[in-house]
């Protein structure tokens, strides 16, 4: 089959502050899955679930080779609740009663495959049974009697042979196990051959995911093979097997190439779907991540018979893109839908779509027909397992990168709370350009405030949109705040090169001063740039050879204006500076003279080092953003500080420069702790409007190896 869809508008309740529809979702609490097992180089959450009574999770952590456990009595405040460790990788658990059943893989190579299910005393943590299962398992369910299991036996393909085409040999299977009066029987294993059934490479069933309906029927989804397997699950009786088909996908971008471009279309692209879920006895959906050579960016609703209900053809690409969460970096299967989750709250039958590369969950109403966008939440980085606990009102996510190695943010388990109120998140969207598609972004890192208009700010993005560097003007005064235009700017007609925008000012004339941040081995020049309102390069000041001789890539990260001359702030000492205190250099545009003075920081952590983010000038004071460069955990110094303007006395450089003394002004950790997830590292924007109200704006990094929540908030008046 071959599911046509088109661009698809954004929905009434979407992203609109006066359209939602009470009660949402919104996060409450963050774990990190580290505490659970803190001697292990690296730890994950992948699958996760619950206990029946809702108050214990229970995740599977294949890098660290062993399940773990959470307690989340108080939602909002979980706990570390114990680890068990394991001969192999689990790949995925449930609970059925007082027992958890894990499924772990233990397998020599891709050829020499084994597995075993391992039940384990949901109180002791004792382990009570194993059985070996013949393969390589992936994921495992139970049915609701709690009578029965199924595990998809994956045995999956080696991708560095043949650059991962199938057939593979061993071929996948199902797995069928019995309960009865809360103990396994595991001679009741039922091993159910699911070759010969797809069109594609027939004899290698690519198994990944499985879900039972009411009926104890079990869907099962061949990824790889783009073909989905109803068996009874009492019998072992394959029943029914259909092909996932294909879509044609339009106002989508195609290429990772720095820009975002939502105008292009791919035609006859396989489904190949990951996890799949029943809605009811006769319907189920699933996440079209693709793996081979598929991937739709959506998701689907399938009728039984494999017919098909509904596509969500590129709204989840296009929800991602106003929330500033598209990954143009993964652009061949744009956000990547990978886990799916059904549950009852009340009388709403809810869908939660997981999206792998936009780290984002998109909830959806269902209706019987076209789902109902209801919101989409902020997880952490890559989540794949979700487990719904309707009787709490909560929602779970387990997100399984672990990036510690790198500097960056562990695995997390995040915690929603569903109540009557307005979402949390996101705190900036965007609106449809001219021509309806979405206004892309990402990684916004300096802005400045409307000299006349309240509410009313200029935003650049840095180097991580490379090719369609650009001004948002943003209207602060709606909830979230909204993108309401994007300026590209330009050299010579095209989009300009080499930038890497850190700061932003008004040149008082209706054009703008930017900072770009240089790296010389980049080829990226430390520089101003002096565009006109429609964002042309008007003129370029290098930056002068005293400075230059002693740089470092960390160069400047924010700009402003006071009386005529310009005052930057570089991020970090350079070679000529003292431990302990940078350069806050000043330029004047009409004697083209160049000045600093030196500012102190405070004190960074072991490893870590405190820079700037950002210079905004406001009444007699001149406002700094502070931080470290620590996220998490470990994140110490984030901070708004000030300097008089009276103080800012420049002296030549090359030579003695004075030292100015800081006054802290707000502490920013506890903004950020608000939000219930990890304390993100990246504060670069500061901005303060006419009638002296501060907002604060984070960097998302273009959404590469972070979350992709971007921050936005007001500090109130600055007085």
């Amino acid at each position: 089959m071959q599911l046509k869809s088109v661009l698809i508008g954004l929905t009434a309740g979407l992203l609109a502050s006066s359209a939602y529809a009470a009660p949402v979702f919104n996060r409450i609490a963050s774990f990190p899955v580290e505490l659970n097992n803190p001697e292990a180089a690296a730890t994950s959450s992948e699958i996760i679930t619950a206990s029946e009574d809702g108050m214990t999770l229970v995740y599977s952590d294949s890098p660290g080779k062993g399940i773990g456990f959470i307690d989340i009595t108080d939602p909002k405040a979980p706990k570390a609740a114990g680890y068990v460790a394991m001969d192999g990788e689990p790949t995925s658990v449930t609970v059925v009663g007082d027992k958890v059943y894990a499924a772990v893989n233990t397998r020599k190579d891709f050829v020499d495959v084994s597995g075993q299910l391992v039940v384990i005393d949901l109180k002791t943590h004792a382990i009570e049974e194993t059985v070996e299962l013949g393969g390589q398992p992936d994921s495992i369910a139970h049915n609701e009697a709690g009578s029965l299991l199924a595990i998809a036996i994956e045995n999956e393909r080696d991708e560095e042979v043949n650059d991962g085409a199938i057939p593979q040999a061993p071929s996948g299977y199902l797995v069928l196990l019995s309960i009865a009066d809360g103990k396994l029987d595991a001679a009741s294993l039922k091993k159910v051959e699911l070759t010969g059934l797809a069109a594609i490479a027939p004899e290698d069933a690519e198994v990944e995911y499985v879900n039972f309906n009411g009926l104890d029927e079990v869907a099962i989804t061949l990824q790889e093979n783009n073909e989905i397997v109803i068996v009874d699950g009492k019998t072992g009786t394959v029943t029914g097997h259909f092909p996932a088909g294909t879509a044609d996908v339009a106002g989508i971008d195609t290429k990772n190439d720095g820009q975002f471009d939502f105008t292009s279309k791919k035609d006859g692209l396989l489904l190949e779907p990951d996890a799949v879920k029943w809605l009811d006895d006769n319907r189920f959906v699933t996440a079209n991540e693709g793996d081979w050579n598929g991937g739709s960016r959506g998701f689907s609703i399938f009728n039984r018979d494999g017919s098909v209900a509904y596509d969500s053809a590129n709204l989840l690409d296009s929800d991602a893109a106003r929330m500033g969460h598209y990954p143009d970096f993964r652009n061949k299967k744009g956000v990547e839908p990978e886990g799916i989750e059904v549950a009852k709250f009340g009388d709403d039958n809810l869908i939660f779509v997981a999206e792998e590369r936009s780290s984002l969950i998109a909830i959806f109403k269902d209706t019987g027909a076209a789902p109902e966008h209801l919101q989409t939440v902020a997880s952490g980085i890559g989540p794949e397992g979700s487990v719904a606990i309707p009787s709490r009102n909560l929602f779970v996510t387990a997100n399984e990168n672990d990036l510690r190695e790198d500097g960056l943010a562990g695995s997390h388990v995040m915690i929603f709370e569903r109540a009557e109120g307005e979402p949390a998140y996101p705190q900036i969207v965007s609106d449809n350009d001219e021509a309806g598609n979405p206004i892309g972004w990402a990684a916004l890192s300096g802005a400045v405030a409307d000299a006349e208009k309240p509410g009313t700010l200029y935003v650049v993005s840095d180097n991580a949109l490379s090719n369609q560097p650009a001004i948002y003007t943003v209207d602060a005064t709606q909830k979230p705040a909204h993108i309401v235009k994007k300026t590209v700017i330009t050299r010579d007609g095209a989009p300009a090169q080499k930038l890497d925008l850190e700061g932003i000012t008004l040149d008082g004339d209706g054009g703008f001063w930017l900072a770009s941040e240089g790296d010389t081995a980049a080829l990226t020049p430390h520089a101003l740039f002096h565009v006109n309102a429609d964002g042309e390069i008007e003129d370029e000041i290098a930056y002068p050879a005293e400075l230059l001789a002693n740089e470092i890539r960390s160069g400047s990260e924010g700009i402003t204006m006071i009386d005529g001359k310009l005052w930057i702030a570089i991020q970090r000492e350079w070679k000529d500076d003292e431990n302990g205190a940078l350069k806050l250099v000043s330029y004047d545009p009409e004697a083209k003279e160049w000045g600093a003075v030196r500012y102190p920081l405070d004190a960074p952590q072991e490893g870590g080092w405190v820079g700037l983010s950002e210079i905004t000038a406001h009444g007699d004071y001149v406002y700094l953003i502070e931080r470290d460069n620590q996220l998490g955990l470990k994140a110490r110094t984030m901070q708004i500080t000030r300097v008089p303007v009276s103080a800012l006395v420049p002296a030549k450089l090359g030579g003695d420069l004075p030292l100015v003394t800081k006054e802290i002004v707000r502490d920013l950790i506890p903004d950020l702790a608000a939000n219930s997830g990890y304390i993100v590292d990246k504060i670069e924007s500061l901005a303060i409007d006419s009638e002296g109200t501060g907002y604060v704006i984070t960097d998302n990094d273009g959404v590469d190896d972070s979350s992709g929540e971007t921050f936005f908030w007001s500090i109130g008046k600055v007085e």
